[in-house]
């Protein structure tokens, strides 16, 4: 999970801010893209104007993390989509204009990714995870970055998701 940390129960932690309707206190699930197909909404009391958590192997979430590499870009005047294969499945990228300036996503580059994904909206639309861009990194550069995010990936299922799935049925 993002931070390595543990899922906040309540306290201060459950009330940090809402930015663009978003809860970040919240973590965004390392996950394979694949993995969003698992993903189910809860019963809730959240207004509609504010996106549902959704869960996860009994983890409540909005956001998620994926890497992988870009294998189409199209910009236009509204911002654009970058298409990202992680291995398991292509996930549509959504940009703003802000990230688009200068076009600098090309095809071949290893890109981080965090941003909030909607199921509702996703895989009924596009059969493929939508996501909605918060952060987006180059890791191109880094040598070993697609053997760790598996490592990651992995990890981050055995200590969080798996546990709280046990916890959760």
């Amino acid at each position: 999970m993002e931070g390595s940390g543990t899922q906040p129960s309540g306290g201060a932690a459950a009330a940090a801010p809402k930015r663009n309707n978003m809860d970040y206190s919240l973590a965004a699930l390392k996950v394979f893209g694949c993995q969003l197909a698992g993903a189910t909404y809860p019963a809730s009391s959240e207004p509609e104007s504010i996106p549902q958590a959704q869960m996860l192997y009994g983890i409540r979430f909005q956001r998620v993390w994926l890497q992988g590499v870009v294998v189409l870009t199209d910009y236009g005047v509204d911002g654009g989509i970058i298409l990202v294969d992680d291995g398991s499945c292509v996930a549509e990228i959504t940009l703003t204009p802000k990230e688009t300036e200068g076009q600098p996503w090309r095809e071949g580059m290893y890109v981080l990714v965090i941003g909030s994904y909607d199921g509702k909206i996703s895989l009924p639309r596009a059969n493929r995870p939508l996501i909605k861009v918060h952060k987006l990194v180059d890791l191109s550069a880094q040598p070993d970055r697609e053997a760790m995010w598996y490592m990651e990936v992995a990890e981050a299922y055995n200590f969080f998701y798996l546990q709280s799935s046990a916890a959760n049925p």
